[in-house]
């Protein structure tokens, strides 16, 4: 991990929250029902306006740990009601019936007429019940007025329309599920239509990229334009924004991280997220914006409310840090610019094929407020003792018994790219660059090679002959 032009790596075994390099299968990602709900959100407002506002000012995605604990990343209802308002279904697939109904509006199909309670009632099929149908609910039913009231008891009793809807959408369902059993035999008029309009639905789901670049009415009242810039005074769209985007930094800092102004300042901004060890390179068959360190900007009716600070490598996009304008945290930014950094992942796949990861820096699970990042699936987890990537459902549960975890389950396996030959340490001393063994028989005093022997195992063989160690 970096910070500036720090690069750090933690002592696993031995620090109080163990931090696993996580990375996220870009090309394979599948976004969850919370992905989506954040995507459609920032879509209704850029397109409408509309402005839902979240129910929690914590960190975004902190309200859904839930689902990384339990592993539980299946397709579930995207209801807005109350669990107590809905008439439990007898049938496994009743959440995605209710997922069903918000895309399709069929609401509109059923013949309505409004009932005096101010419900809507639609008479029932007397010959044709609906199989596995829900169980009468008080909730669900209303009792028919009292005799005397001008109510006409000829008539079916009022119900409301989103349990109607919910048969209704049932009853397809299981249409399309008799229709698959019996393979090759044809069906007539609307039944074939509603089975292969279901299977569509089901078989093609909508990825990141279906909500992110859609186009957008010419009246929108709002206009969204992500920027990749480089980290370079020499770069002029990066100067002409370095005021504004040092701004923007310090404010996110104050109000989410409660920092200082003095911690906040532009030294202290240019040296934390400006600053990078990296050199801008553009290699033949890289990507078109080239490798090196980046802020992607998030510019919102012509001015910045987000910056992700990314670095842009051979093999995977790193995300080193995402500030945004707190006055925007209805939009979930956070979770947001993730989606974001992945779908561009997938972009520069295009032109490098070697480029499909995309890192999201440490998961710490002692920490429930950093599990999040479990929610980005298919990821990886990378094993502290053998540097074997791990998919991370197998590492959960050994995560809840101990904070520090082998992931690798073969008892034998070592890591690889352990350092071998101690003497081979590139070591630089008095401006002059030379291998450790020479070192070692300069040195006065006592000996330092337990500390060198430490640092040649946290950076590894092929690491500790490309850089320099430095000794006074």
């Amino acid at each position: 991990f970096r910070s500036g032009k720090y690069v750090y790596k933690p002592i696993m075994n031995q620090t109080c929250c163990p931090q696993y390099t996580i990375r996220c299968q870009a090309l394979h990602f599948q976004s969850s029902k919370s992905h989506k709900k954040v995507l459609k959100k920032m879509l209704k407002f850029i397109s409408k306006g509309d402005v839902l506002k979240v129910a929690s000012e914590e960190e975004p995605m902190d309200s859904q740990i839930e689902d990384v604990v339990a592993c539980d990343f299946a397709y579930k209802s995207e209801s807005l009601v109350s669990p107590s308002e809905l008439t439990p279904l007898s049938v496994d697939h009743t959440e995605r019936v209710e997922n069903e109904d918000k895309d399709t509006g069929e609401s509109k199909e059923v013949n309505e007429r409004t009932g005096e309670s101010g419900s809507l009632q639609i008479p029932a099929d007397k010959d044709a019940p609906v199989p596995g149908g829900p169980a009468p609910s008080a909730k669900a039913v209303h009792a028919p007025p009292k005799p005397g009231k001008g109510a006409d008891l000829s008539k079916p009793p009022c119900r409301k329309a989103k349990d109607i809807r919910k048969e209704r959408k049932l009853q397809k369902l299981l249409q399309n599920q008799t229709c698959t059993l019996e393979g090759s035999q044809r069906q007539t008029g609307d039944q074939v239509f509603l089975s292969q309009n279901s299977k569509s639905k089901t078989n093609q789901p909508k990825t990141i990229e279906d909500f992110i670049f859609v186009s957008l009415p010419d009246d929108a009242p709002h206009k969204l334009e992500v920027r990749l810039v480089p980290v370079s005074f020499e770069d002029p769209q990066f100067k002409s924004s370095f005021n504004q985007s040092a701004t923007l930094f310090a404010k996110y800092q104050m109000a989410i991280h409660k920092d200082a102004p003095s911690d906040c300042g532009e030294n202290e901004f240019t040296r934390f997220l400006c600053d990078s060890p990296l050199e801008a390179e553009n290699a033949p068959n890289g990507p078109e914006c080239g490798y090196g360190s980046f802020h992607q900007q998030y510019w919102l009716d012509g001015k910045i409310i987000a910056v992700g600070v990314i670095d842009i490598l051979p093999y995977c996009v790193s995300s080193v840090y995402l500030y945004y304008d707190p006055d925007y945290s209805f939009l979930s930014l956070g979770v947001y610019s993730a989606l974001r950094e992945i779908a561009f992942t997938r972009q520069l796949h295009e032109k490098a094929p070697d480029l499909c990861f995309y890192y999201m820096g440490f998961y710490i699970h002692s920490c429930p407020k950093m599990r999040y990042k479990g929610q980005y699936r298919p990821s990886d987890l990378l094993c502290p003792e053998t540097y074997v990537w791990t998919p991370i459902e197998q590492c959960l549960p050994l995560l809840e018994r101990s904070k520090y975890c082998r992931f690798n389950q073969d008892v034998k396996a070592v890591d690889e790219g352990r350092v071998k030959e101690l003497g081979r340490v590139r070591v630089l001393h008095k401006r002059t660059v030379m291998p450790y063994s020479v070192y070692k028989k300069r040195r006065k005093g006592p000996s330092d090679e337990a500390s060198v022997q430490q640092y040649a195992s946290l950076v590894g063989q092929t690491c500790s002959e490309r850089m320099l160690l430095f000794r006074s």
